[in-house]
């Protein structure tokens, strides 16, 4: 099974896992300092919820795709690079407060976009030489 991810910094934390645990009806699969996740069924959704600075909007930090098994992310970044795109790729890395295999590539607004794994729980953000701040998203061209 796979799910679109949509990450979003958010001003208060509080606020919004109070504002989607009722928009959705449940509440978040995981909750970390300054972190929370909704991983929902119906509609197949991976909400990402990531403090941001208090007194500014909400803003888009990066879209995804979650799927099953490093095999369906070492497919998708196979098809990518056939398809032309310009891919990173980040290997057993802690993301998100999870242990990851990915493939990031850019969208034509620069819209960061992830194909990844989540392998294992992590008590840690992450952070990896392409992020930029603490987010989960790569703040750099992507390379081919």
């Amino acid at each position: 099974m796979s799910r679109v991810q949509l990450a979003l910094n958010v001003p208060d934390l509080e606020a919004s896992v109070a504002f989607y645990a009722k928009l959705f009806g449940v509440e978040p699969a995981k909750r970390r300092p300054g972190y929370a996740n909704f991983a929902l069924t119906e509609p197949p959704l991976k909400l990402v919820l990531i403090e941001g600075e208090p007194g500014r909007e909400t803003r888009l930090d990066h879209l995804g795709v979650e799927v099953a098994s490093t095999d369906q992310v070492t497919a998708a970044t196979d098809r990518l690079k056939e398809a032309g795109l310009a891919t990173f790729e980040e290997n057993d890395t802690s993301c998100c407060h999870a242990l990851q295999d990915k493939v990031w590539v850019h969208g034509p607004g620069r819209e960061p976009w992830e194909v990844y794994v989540v392998k294992a729980d992590a008590d840690r953000m992450g952070k990896s030489p392409v992020l930029e701040g603490d987010a989960c998203c790569p703040g750099g061209e992507a390379s081919a």
